[in-house]
């Protein structure tokens, strides 16, 4: 299955896989950020279907990192994948779901113009009414998280 990603913001994106896109105004600092969200369990467990990434464009990836990319193949395809290494040609990217195969091992390296925006949190959306403000607030203090990078998986991908 496709992944895919929805986005909205400064880039307009036709369709997209892994992720929904960018929601900001032209200009200033409200450009660089954006929201995403996640269609498909490439990323699972880290991140689920369903789930809200804040994105910045343009900014410094590094190894571990969760980013949007392009797809190779499909460039009007967004899709959500961890950057692992840098390799002559660009970025080997992996999903987080090691069920699931729509990265670097299908597509090989990803050059640096396709990678699009850089995750800096996660905000799951709440499941169901919440009926109390105890259950509104239960929800509130797990819905946000900072998408960490993932240092080792770079590390234990090498040594394979």
């Amino acid at each position: 299955m496709p992944e895919r990603v929805h986005e909205r913001g400064p880039e307009r994106e036709p369709e997209q896989e892994d992720a929904a896109g960018p929601g900001g105004e032209r200009g200033g600092l409200l450009r660089a950020f954006g929201l995403a969200e996640v269609y498909n369990p490439s990323m699972v467990p880290t991140l689920q279907p369903g789930d809200q990434l804040v994105v910045q464009y343009g900014a410094v990836v590094r190894p571990g990192d969760v980013v949007v990319l392009r797809h190779p193949f499909r460039q009007d395809l967004l899709i959500v994948k961890r950057a692992v290494e840098r390799r002559d040609g660009g970025w080997w990217v992996r999903g987080d779901n090691p069920y699931v195969e729509n990265d670097s091992r299908e597509f090989g390296t990803v050059p640096d113009e396709l990678v699009v925006a850089r995750a800096w949190a996660r905000v799951r959306p709440p499941r169901g009414i919440q009926r109390s403000p105890r259950a509104a607030l239960s929800w509130a203090l797990s819905a946000v998280r900072p998408v960490r990078p993932d240092r080792s998986l770079s590390r234990r991908l090498r040594a394979r």
